[in-house]
């Protein structure tokens, strides 16, 4: 642990690196790339939800000006393509374990680049065509005409848990794939037969798309000389994505180059192949032309994978004095048409609980097939959902049972002495200061000043609301690692690492702790990334884990590199490795005021007449393999106004409090937080993947009809860091990426009940439009009219 360790660069607010590239247009995203003799992919896709594929008729398309081929999913069976083998159940020792019913796997539906049977979601490609230009592509595409048979369908959660429901997948007899319990039942029933109260709910977290500012690109080349394939596609990790797509086209995996450099936005739903990135690959070695395709915005709302859609029904068993006894809870996950990622399922199921001190607790996770776009891991994958579900109950706890709401939050948070504190399904949270951080974020957000300000809101005529969360998330992820470091006599060091950035700042933050690790200026550190014949090996960004990771892998090869300068500064000055010490960046002999930088020794280390295991440079490579889970926490509060009138809402103070571990860069957390506060904030207040109940259709398709945060429905906010290490890393890092995104859910719906709590702080489903807000305003209204009424 460096616990002790005096930093230089790690804890420092220092500018990012790469913001001058980016800011000046020289950022090297998907479609800055082009090859010469490169032609254009276009899709034809599904407008049914659900439909039997009869005939694809391509004579049309073909005849038309610039079209090269047209490609169906009877050509990929045909050239023996394999399904994406996305290995969507998560597999850590600490994950949940996730299994089809009694303890069968679990069946993911097969994801071919082309399906060969049916379509089994609107937009789903069902065809490829390749033409000389764009337009062209796209003209051809309409022209391809294909004869499907409609099927039934079903796009609703619940509807599609029903056991009628109609088959997204003749393998299943019906659409349920995960079926899987956890907890101590027998207890849990026990608490729950003494509890003086139980309160229960349930709720649809609903569905929505990460919106990426660069919509999804892949370039595609094969090399018929060397017989190596290259794609240029922006993802959340090159080397999982150049594993995966080799196994695709039945090629090993060193036939394939990834590039994957500068990404305009991720959020998860960058972190799984799409079929798009196969196809032009295949296409290029059958045409012998590289082959890009480029999504519009439209075909992006339609086919990114999509987050959330989770089905929630929780209990809480509470006894007189408000101590929470134990929880029942049932996650239902709609996976979409096929299975990418069980992430946000096995991830929410490990943390029901929330920041709480209960005893007891039974969960079902389970999911459903359903016909609509498949789901990923979305920006603090699962954990909102949970946050929500636990938050919101005890805020209903409150209101029904008489307790002040703060007040029953403390009475029942894991008390700082009890971490390790392993929850009841299971999940051990490292390190914490929970009631401590209910202290800060209420003394940051002037709590006690609300009411002064509620009072001067209504002398405007708003309602205003407070609303407050307590939130705990994870971060695990893809337990392996790699780094390689290497000294260069021209005062550099060059990282190269597996994680794939995508705005978060790892050349910055990545560079500051290989410099204070090594001694050397911040300024002389460079990383690699993106590349994967440069980046062998590496986990991606996902699940809050890059700098975790990225950090410990580093301290591991940092100490590598270390010993293997001192054994080559002995062999240069004739002493024993051991009269050789580090410290500072120096290498200093025992006994003498003599003293080497890396850059001396770099200088050196390519002579030919070096013992075997100092050649080759001084450089290293080091392997890390990490399970262990981190537990990043804390408490937000936000304050909105609503004009009663028109349903009309602003926010106008949003505060939080997060414990992140060791914080590498202030700066950049401060920034991650604020946007993860507006994704969180988005899906509360506007955001929405909505599907016409009659034909299957999403009608959320463009930003005309899918609401986003922006700069101007956003305030100010007040962001405070706490730094409680943990224990399981050297640094003791936690995340800093996902937890402005966790508790904003909860906490912009629990300050909207408490502006409407004089209307009967009536139930409103996300997103909370003005019309919904309006419309909740005036039943409130007609309901105290009645009972008025009623009373006179």
């Amino acid at each position: 642990m460096l616990s002790e360790r005096t930093f230089k660069a790690v804890g420092k607010p220092l500018e990012r690196k790469e913001d001058r590239r980016l800011i000046t247009g020289k950022g090297r995203f998907s479609d800055d790339f082009s090859l010469p003799g490169q032609v254009w992919a276009a899709m034809v896709r599904s407008p049914y939800p659900h439909a039997r594929i009869v005939v694809i008729d391509a004579a049309e398309a073909l005849a038309l000006p610039g079209a090269l081929g047209v490609f169906t999913g009877a050509d990929c069976l045909r050239d023996g393509l394999k399904p994406i083998p996305h290995n969507p159940v998560p597999s850590t020792q600490y994950d949940v374990k996730l299994t089809g019913r009694g303890g069968t796997p679990v069946f993911i539906g097969p994801h071919m680049l082309l399906p060969a049977d049916k379509a089994r979601h609107v937009g789903e490609a069902v065809a490829m065509v390749v033409a000389e230009t764009r337009d062209q592509a796209r003209a051809a595409a309409e022209a391809v005409m294909v004869d499907y048979e409609e099927l039934p369908w079903v796009a609703d959660t619940s509807a599609a848990a029903e056991p009628d429901a109609p088959s997204v997948w003749d393998e299943l007899p019906d659409n349920v794939l995960v079926d899987s319990s956890f907890g101590d039942v027998e207890g849990t029933a026990a608490a729950f037969a003494r509890a003086r109260h139980v309160v229960s709910m349930k709720v649809h977290i609903g569905r929505v798309t990460g919106v990426p500012l660069e919509p999804r690109a892949a370039l595609g080349s094969y090399d018929v000389e060397t017989g190596r394939y290259t794609l240029y596609a922006g993802s959340g990790g090159a080397v999982r994505q150049k594993r995966e797509l080799a196994e695709v086209l039945g090629e090993a995996p060193e036939a394939l180059r990834v590039l994957s450099f500068d990404v305009g936005g991720n959020f998860g739903t960058r972190n799984r192949a799409y079929v798009e990135f196969g196809l032009v690959l295949w296409a290029s070695k059958k045409l012998g032309r590289p082959v890009k395709f480029r999504a519009e915005r439209s075909e992006s709302f339609l086919t990114d994978y999509q987050g959330r859609d989770l089905v929630t029904e929780v209990s809480l068993a509470i006894d007189e004095t408000g101590k929470f006894l134990a929880m029942r809870a049932s996650n239902l996950s709609n996976v979409g048409a096929r299975c990418v990622s069980l992430s946000p399922l096995s991830k929410g199921s490990g943390l029901i609980t929330g920041s709480y001190d209960i005893p007891f607790a039974t969960l079902r996770s389970w999911a459903v097939f359903s016909n609509t776009m498949p789901t990923q891991a979305y920006r603090s994958s699962g954990r909102p959902e949970v946050t929500f579900a636990i938050e919101r109950l005890i805020d209903k706890a409150a209101r029904e049972l008489g307790f002040d709401r703060l007040e029953l939050r403390r009475r029942n948070l894991v008390a700082p002495e009890r971490f390790p504190y392993r929850n009841a399904v299971g999940s051990t949270y490292d390190s914490g200061e929970y009631e401590a951080n209910m202290d800060r974020i209420l003394a940051l957000a002037d709590w006690q000043g609300a009411e002064q300000r509620r009072a001067e809101a209504r002398a405007r005529g708003k309602l205003m609301g407070l609303g407050f969360a307590n939130y705990v998330e994870s971060s695990i992820g893809t337990p392996k690692e790699r780094a390689d470091i290497i000294v260069t006599p021209d005062h550099k060091v060059e990282v190269v690492i597996g994680t794939q950035p995508a705005g978060q700042g790892h050349e910055t933050s990545f560079a500051q702790v290989t410099a204070d690790l090594l001694g050397v200026p911040f300024e002389a550190v460079t990383i690699t990334l993106g590349d994967t014949d440069v980046v062998s090996a590496g986990g991606g960004t996902h699940s809050g884990r890059s700098m975790r990771h990225a950090a410990t892998v580093l301290a591991l090869a940092s100490e590598d590199l270390i010993a293997k300068a001192q054994r080559f500064a002995a062999h240069m000055s004739g002493t024993p490795a051991e009269s050789i010490h580090f410290e500072d960046g120096l290498f200093r002999l025992e006994g003498s005021n003599r003293s080497l930088s890396w850059f001396d020794l770099a200088r050196h280390a390519e002579d030919p007449g070096l013992p075997e295991d100092l050649r080759g440079g001084l450089r290293v490579r080091r392997d890390n393999e990490m399970h262990t889970p981190v537990f990043p926490n804390g408490a937000c509060v936000c304050e909105i106004e609503i004009d009663p009138d028109t349903g009309g809402l602003e926010i106008t103070r949003y505060s939080t409090v997060d414990d992140v571990g060791r914080c590498i860069n202030p700066l950049i957390v401060h920034g991650q937080t604020h946007g993860g506060i507006a994704q969180g904030v988005g899906q509360a207040l506007w955001e929405h993947c909505t599907i016409d109940e009659t034909s299957g259709q999403p009608i959320s398709g463009s930003f005309m009809d899918y609401g986003m945060p922006r700069f101007d429905n956003m305030p100010s906010f007040q962001t405070q860091i706490v730094e409680v290490l943990s224990p399981t890393n050297p640094f003791g890092v936690k995340a800093g990426g996902e937890g402005g995104t966790t508790p904003a859910p909860a906490v912009i719906m629990s300050a909207i009940e408490d502006a409407l709590s004089s209307f009967g702080a009536p139930h409103i489903d996300m997103p909370a439009t003005p019309v919904k807000i309006w419309t909740a305003i005036q039943a409130g209204r007609a309901g105290l009219a009645g009972r008025a009424s009623a009373a006179g």
